[in-house]
Formats: structure tokens, C-alpha cells, sequence
């Protein structure tokens, strides 16, 4: 019997095979999913290297420089580790100003979002010279923060424009800038008057969007204005009121020109607000170890309301499950 040869196989030799074939089973690199991740990662690219620039870097920063004593006079930087956060429970100090910061917002926050909300509401109706008002109010907001409490800090002089209108009318006005009672009331309508304008048109914008239809049935069913504004328009700008109230909070803790110009902190610590404590420590006496801690302290009470009043929103906010 003859016997039984094998023929050799062998694999086929890719680099033979025709180009049309390799590029056939290769997909293209540039896909149109990888396209559309490009083009989102670059839209976002600005934001992003903003915020590594403007707030990471320098929030670590604060860290850093809050577990060292740093001269920068001399240069020297010497590593104490927790020594500044321990000596914010020996700082004498430190309960006069974070009462100070609590006044100072709760009024400009009550009077702000309440006047802003008031004044919506009487703007929004249909009248002649209704857009006069709303630019009126609105126009103290693109001043200049400076300008705007230089001409206040004049105003509230003890000779001042102020106390001349109630000497007009036969009261005997204060000096409002150097009375701790005073001051703090002073800086408050300051800050209010300039700002409201921000929220009122927020509102504004909220109010209109609210459908006409409901405020007519409500009304064929004998609803009252107070039944009515309590119960449809309240519910339904309250995503609105939930934003004006974390913007104004935010605001408010970090006002510091009003502060500066007006008062500086004075008289004694009666306006001397946590923003401006921080740049007392780290700017004026130079502690800049202290002054970041504080900074981080003034971060953490920014971070903790704005993260509260967002958990509370399921419970007041219309549409939040």
C-alpha cells in the first residue's frame, strides 16, 4: 500500500493579504463616538482648567498654608501642623465676629429675597412706567461695589445726606457709621439696596412663567389674593426662591468691600464679618497661617448651608421627589 504523504499546511501571510482587506477589518480610530467625547471634553475644557486654576489649586493652597506659619517678610515657612486650627478655640475674638457674620446675613438675606420678592410681584403687573421702576431698581446693581459705598459712607455721615432728611422733618438723626447698633444696621441696607435688584428680576422672570390659567380658575372658584399667591404662585417659583436664597447666602458671607469701606469692622468688632476677619489675620497682622484657616472655616459654613438648603429642598420646593 503506497503510504499516505501529508502536505505541509501554513498559515496565510497577513502582509499578503490585499489593503482593502486589513482596512476593512480595522475600524476607523476617529469613530463618531470618539468624535462626540472630543468635542465634549474641549466644551468643557475652559471650565475645567478654570476651576483646577482658580479654585482647586488654591483651596489646597489654603490647606497648606493653614499647617504652617509663614512669614512673608522674612520668607520663612515653618510646618506647625494643627496648630492654627487649635487656636481657633483659644481666639478671644472669634464669637464676636461669627455673631456679627449670622446678623449680617440673616438681615441681608430676610430683607433681599423678601423685598426682591415684593417688589416682583408689584412689578409684574401692567402699568405705565413699570419698566422705569424695574431699571430704577435694578441699575444700583451694575455700580461699582466701591463707588456705590463711597457715596453711602458719605450719605451716613453725622452731617451726611441722611440726617439732613430727618432734620428736615425734626428728628435728630445718629452717627450710623460709629455706633455698633447703628453700624451694622447701616452696612445691612447698604448691601440689601444695592443687590435686590438681582433678585427682583429673578422673580420677575419666575412670576411670569407662571400660567395665566391657574389664577383664573382659582378666582372663578372664589380663591383670595392671599389664597392664591400662597398656594399657586409660591409653589410654582419656589425653584427660584430655592436659587435666590443660595445666592444670596453666598453672597453675604463674602461681602467684604460694603465692610472695608464703610466700617472697617468697626466700631470695636460690631461689623467685623468672618471675609473681612480673614483679611485682618492674614493681610494686616500678617498671620497668613491663621488667615487660611479661617478662610477654610469661612469655605466649610459656604459649603455646609448651600448643601443644607439643597437637602431641605424635597420638603418645599414643587416638583422635587
Amino acid at each position: 500500500m503506497a503510504a499516505l504523504t501529508k502536505t505541509p499546511t501554513t498559515a496565510p501571510d497577513a502582509s499578503r493579504a490585499p489593503t482593502g482587506a486589513r482596512s476593512a477589518s480595522r475600524p476607523p480610530f476617529w469613530t463618531n463616538r470618539r468624535r462626540d467625547v472630543l468635542a465634549g471634553y474641549l466644551f468643557i475644557a475652559p471650565q475645567l482648567v478654570g476651576v483646577v486654576l482658580f479654585v482647586l489649586i488654591p483651596v489646597g493652597l489654603a490647606i497648606w498654608y493653614s499647617l504652617s506659619d509663614w512669614n512673608v517678610f522674612t520668607g520663612k515657612q515653618t510646618f506647625v501642623g494643627t496648630d492654627n486650627y487649635a487656636a481657633l478655640a483659644n481666639d478671644p475674638q472669634l464669637p464676636s465676629v461669627l455673631w456679627a457674620t449670622a446678623v449680617f446675613c440673616a438681615g441681608v438675606v430676610i430683607l433681599n429675597i423678601g423685598l426682591g420678592l415684593l417688589l416682583a410681584v408689584l412689578l409684574n403687573r401692567r402699568f405705565r412706567g413699570a419698566t422705569f421702576f424695574r431699571t430704577l431698581f435694578f441699575s444700583p446693581v451694575v455700580v461699582s461695589v466701591v463707588a456705590w459705598t463711597l457715596v453711602w459712607g458719605f450719605l451716613l455721615q453725622d452731617n451726611g445726606g441722611v440726617n439732613g432728611v430727618l432734620d428736615a422733618i425734626g428728628i435728630t438723626g445718629p452717627n450710623w457709621l460709629q455706633r455698633g447698633d447703628t453700624a451694622m444696621v447701616s452696612v445691612i441696607i447698604t448691601q440689601v439696596i444695592r443687590s435686590v435688584g438681582v433678585n427682583m428680576v429673578l422673580f420677575l422672570a419666575a412670576l411670569q412663567g407662571v400660567p395665566s390659567n391657574l389664577y383664573e380658575a382659582a378666582r372663578i372658584d372664589g380663591a383670595g389674593s392671599r389664597v392664591i399667591f400662597t398656594r399657586i404662585t409660591l409653589p410654582l417659583i419656589s425653584p427660584t426662591v430655592l436659587l435666590t436664597s443660595i445666592i444670596t447666602i453666598v453672597g453675604a458671607l463674602q461681602s467684604f468691600a460694603q465692610i472695608a469701606v464703610l466700617t472697617s469692622g468697626g466700631p470695636g468688632l460690631s461689623t467685623t464679618v468672618l471675609v473681612y476677619y480673614v483679611f485682618q489675620q492674614a493681610f494686616e497682622f500678617n498671620d497668613i497661617g491663621y488667615g487660611s484657616t479661617l478662610a477654610l472655616m469661612l469655605l466649610s459654613f459656604v459649603m455646609l448651608l448651600t448643601l443644607l438648603q439643597w437637602q431641605l429642598r424635597r420638603k418645599w420646593v414643587f416638583h422635587e421627589q
